[in-house]
């Protein structure tokens, strides 16, 4: 099991936002700490359906598991 620094829940008055990215836009798996999440404007195919995506340290993958395409 990876380490994190996550310590607790996230907790906000004002609400929690993920920020938004284009796929293109997307930084790379391998740049970012595993656990990681964005939520994508184009879903991996540009047209406009989004998706959050959580990066495994080596990949992005889907809220549900599935590679971004």
């Amino acid at each position: 099991m990876a380490k994190t620094t996550f310590s607790g829940p996230v907790r906000s008055d004002n609400g929690y936002q993920i920020p938004v990215v284009t796929t293109a836009n997307l930084p790379a798996a391998t740049g970012v700490v595993a656990g990681t999440v964005y939520m994508v404007s184009d879903n991996g195919s540009g047209d406009d359906e989004y998706c959050i995506v959580i990066s495994t340290g080596t990949a992005w993958v889907t809220a549900v598991g599935a590679a971004l395409s």
